[in-house]
């Protein structure tokens, strides 16, 4: 096959992904114009259409569909030779692609992809921290690091890294002018701050004697953020229930006050996911093995700072 149709194989697939020629242009540092010259050669030399354009978006052909599957194999298959190449080498290269939850992710995952990044100087990556949910295989991502048991898919392989547990807490300032809950239900009498934003509003979940009581009262104040969660609770505005990779510090210095420990429930797994390939590239095992040794002795945030 020519390069030139590899070229062109290769915006369609991105187009079709991105939704647009103008996201796939980005995606992949080339014009937008350069997209729909390829994606038009693509069709000539086919000889059917392959995708309906509209000033808005793009959809596929019946004969677009059976393309746009057989051209995704075509680059997986590609990519899977770079990668059995690139482990004769047992050397790093190419782009990492990985995602993680924002706060997550900028705090515990971002220092790890910088020192690893400096023990391989050829390697290149992007990085999406975000809470919305990503679909690994659709958007091409090597790593995801996600919390909590999610669903099961049999085109990924899961390892879980680590557990975090929910605390729910308040400033000693708070606590001294409204008084501390003894149970999950006295939380009705005091002020709240949920996290809202691009997931749906998660209730808070306590383990009683009579089961799993979830906490559902409006928020006092609702906050799309988790770190201006976290710095709201610090200044006193009231109660928070977050992740403990965010408030460690905190609950040891004394800055915030854990309420309710014996109802907390169960830690969540922290899991790595990554696509089930017979053949595993050195960037994506480099960093997973970098990133198990760097929490062999538990998650980072629980380890002793000297």
């Amino acid at each position: 096959m020519e390069l030139n149709s590899i070229n062109d194989i290769a915006a369609f697939v991105a187009a079709v992904k991105a939704g647009s020629y103008t996201r796939a242009a980005g995606n992949l540092g080339l014009t937008r114009s350069a997209i729909g010259k390829s994606i038009v050669r693509l069709e000539e030399r086919l000889g059917v259409r392959l995708l309906n354009r509209t000033t808005r978006s793009l959809g596929l052909t019946d004969e677009g569909r059976v393309m746009y599957e057989r051209c995704r194999q075509i680059l997986e298959d590609l990519e899977e030779v770079d990668s059995t190449m690139a482990m004769r080498r047992h050397v790093p290269t190419g782009r990492l692609k990985l995602t993680a939850s924002l706060s997550f992710g900028q705090r515990h995952i971002l220092p790890l992809v910088g020192e690893y990044l400096k023990l391989w100087p050829e390697l290149q990556a992007d990085v999406s921290f975000s809470d919305r949910f990503v679909d690994i295989i659709e958007e091409g991502y090597d790593i995801a690091i996600r919390i909590g048991d999610g669903k099961e898919d049999s085109r990924l392989l899961s390892r879980t890294i680590g557990w975090q547990q929910a605390m729910t807490c308040a400033s000693p300032d708070y606590l001294q002018r409204r008084g501390t809950p003894q149970h999950p239900r006295d939380l009705v009498d005091h002020d709240t701050l949920f996290l809202s934003g691009f997931l749906r509003r998660r209730d808070w979940k306590f383990k009683t004697s009579e089961g799993i009581y979830s906490f559902d009262c409006p928020g006092r104040l609702n906050i799309d953020s988790s770190e201006a969660m976290r710095a709201s609770a610090l200044a006193g505005f009231g109660i928070i229930h977050l992740p403990t990779y965010l408030l460690f510090d905190d609950l040891q210095s004394g800055r915030l006050v854990p309420l309710l420990e014996t109802f907390n429930i169960e830690p969540e797994p922290i899991r790595l996911l990554y696509p089930s390939k017979r053949h595993l590239s050195p960037r994506i095992r480099g960093f997973i093995d970098l990133l198990v040794a760097q929490w062999q002795q538990g998650v980072p945030w629980e380890q002793t700072k000297e």
